[in-house]
């Protein structure tokens, strides 16, 4: 069985993968650690998992906390990672860490996302960023070995824009200049700490946009769709917040380029996702929407053509505190032991 120890366990993405770690066959949590709710229960903090999780949270210091584990989740906010991910992988664990601190293998890039979130640029482990995968299986899967032993999860904007996109811009669909990223989230991708701006008489019927200077995500979608496309993407990302519990929607749209068909938009879908088990295919009549990804790894696209405008338009739903968070960490694990992608992961959501 893989020893599973989750650093950050009393928060949203702790509990995620919690709850995901209880039905996985080949895994068993060994050890929660988090800085609030030391001494309780997970099932006190979280009712739901009673019978199920009444593991008791330790504090980072505790003995038992220190002990070794096979993988490591830092379900943790940025800089919390880099500070203690060399001791846990000098023990000889896989890493996955939820925040920003391993999503870039150098330290330019990553001093470009801490200052967009107003974080220290100096990366405390920048020894360890080289060998770090960004952890988006659907397009990283060939890096990762049997070595490898530090994934940093993709943030949930990210995940839900290079899914959508990176079809077009690998088989050349589009305009690199014209892309656009609409992107609305739900309250929990604050986090569970209490936050002026989400108390219920602020949020209840109020849907904003948010860091229109340069969200965080913008690095990595640019990142990947340069990688896809051999030369620099740039894109136009608007991020808000919308009044409801968890999903993601993004809205996405390019140019076509001359010549390219509704018919070559679907192949080129098709292809591209032909290994990819999590991305789900729909066409413009197909009534989906964030409910039908809810509580699972799943992301549905549709991909769409609107031939009046010649304008690509795809639609990503993802469930924010899953693909985009816990479900897509544990498909990590099951990718850095060797394990089908689809262990503990393949089951439908709940409707309504």
């Amino acid at each position: 069985m893989i020893r599973a120890k989750i650093v950050g366990a009393g928060g949203y993405g702790g509990v995620g993968i919690t709850e995901l770690l209880l039905r996985h066959p080949q895994a068993q949590i060994t050890c929660l650690v988090s800085l609030s709710d030391v001494g309780l229960l997970m099932s006190e903090v979280y009712p739901h998992l009673t019978g199920f999780c009444d593991t008791k949270i330790l504090a980072p210091d505790d003995s038992k906390a220190l002990e070794p584990a096979d993988v490591v989740f830092f379900a943790t906010p940025d800089g919390v990672g880099q500070e203690f991910a060399r001791a846990e992988l000098a023990k000889g664990a896989k890493v996955i860490d939820y925040s920003g601190d391993f999503r870039f293998d150098n330290t330019n890039d990553y001093a470009e996302y801490a200052r967009r979130i107003k974080r220290d640029p100096v990366h405390k482990a920048p020894e360890l960023l080289p060998e770090s995968v960004y952890g988006l299986p659907e397009l990283r899967r060939t890096q990762y070995r049997k070595a490898t032993r530090l994934v940093g999860n993709p943030g949930c904007f990210a995940m839900s824009c290079l899914l959508g996109l990176a079809p077009a811009v690998k088989h050349k669909l589009v305009d690199l200049t014209s892309l656009i990223c609409d992107c609305k989230t739900a309250v929990s991708g604050a986090g569970k700490k209490p936050n002026a701006q989400f108390h219920y008489p602020a949020r209840y019927d109020q849907m904003n946009a948010y860091r229109l200077a340069g969200h965080q995500h913008t690095i990595e979608v640019e990142r990947d769709l340069s990688l896809l496309a051999g030369k620099p993407v740039q894109v136009t990302f608007t991020a808000q917040v919308v009044p409801m519990c968890r999903g993601i929607m993004s809205c996405l749209y390019g140019t076509l380029r001359d010549g390219i068909t509704p018919q070559q938009v679907q192949e080129a879908y098709r292809e591209f996702n032909k290994d990819n088990v999590f991305v789900r295919l729909f066409d413009r009549n197909a009534a989906i929407g964030t409910v039908h990804v809810r509580g699972t790894n799943y992301c549905n696209l549709t991909v769409d053509v609107d031939e009046r405008t010649r304008r690509l338009r795809v639609v990503s739903h993802i469930d924010n505190l899953m693909k985009g968070q816990a479900s897509n960490a544990l498909q990590n694990m099951n990718l850095l032991f060797s394990l089908p992608e689809t262990t503990g992961l393949d089951q439908a959501g709940q409707y309504p």
